[in-house]
């Protein structure tokens, strides 16, 4: 009897130690070679959230600073909702990010990367102990050591599909351009073969 109470003990302990180091990240210091790497750091707001239907949620952010790698304005930042521990954003939330990019103006989170969010009581944030300092002084770090980037621009023009219907104006000038060239060589080419 004693042995078995041990050993359900002694499994309860192995679960509950399994559970507990399941969100655990390695413990790093902010340094250079910590954000050398991440492909894109910034601090940002949470501007809107999409939770996840089958497929990663979506949070998007106005970047505030840019410090490393190139953002517009809105930034997109994908999250896994599917693993037991993950980034849980909020709108109006200020974060600075560390990820890697997944397409151009999109970035994908990982759990244990250095991000963090801001509280605005300090006594809340547990980041200080995991992080080993501050959220102000990781922003003064970064500006010293990165500094600030600049934005990319939104081009409202830049059109990635290429494959635009032309409107009747533009049909009807191919139809006749089409129709002069057409004419034009048959005439040029009546005069060369005779």
């Amino acid at each position: 009897m004693r042995s078995h109470f041990l050993l359900i003990l002694f499994l309860l302990i192995i679960i509950q130690s399994n559970g507990i180091q399941a969100c655990q990240c390695p413990v790093t210091v902010l340094s250079i070679q910590e954000c050398n790497k991440y492909e894109v750091i910034f601090r940002g707001k949470v501007l809107t959230v999409k939770t996840c239907d089958d497929k990663p949620g979506e949070a998007v952010f106005e970047v505030l600073e840019l410090y490393k790698g190139n953002a517009e304005q809105k930034f997109k930042v994908l999250f896994s909702c599917s693993e037991e521990c993950f980034y849980a954003f909020k709108p109006g939330e200020e974060w600075i990010i560390y990820s890697r990019y997944k397409q151009v103006n999109t970035a994908l989170m990982d759990y244990c990367s250095r991000s963090r969010r801001l509280f605005t009581n300090s006594k809340e944030d547990y980041y200080n102990s995991t992080n080993g300092n501050e959220y102000e002084d990781e922003l003064k770090f970064l500006r010293d050591k990165l500094g600030l980037h600049r934005l990319i621009q939104n081009n409202k023009n830049q059109d990635y599909s290429r494959n635009l219907i032309p409107d009747t104006k533009q049909s009807v000038l191919i139809l006749l351009a089409s129709i002069v060239g057409i004419v034009l060589f048959y005439f040029l080419f009546s005069r060369i073969v005779k």
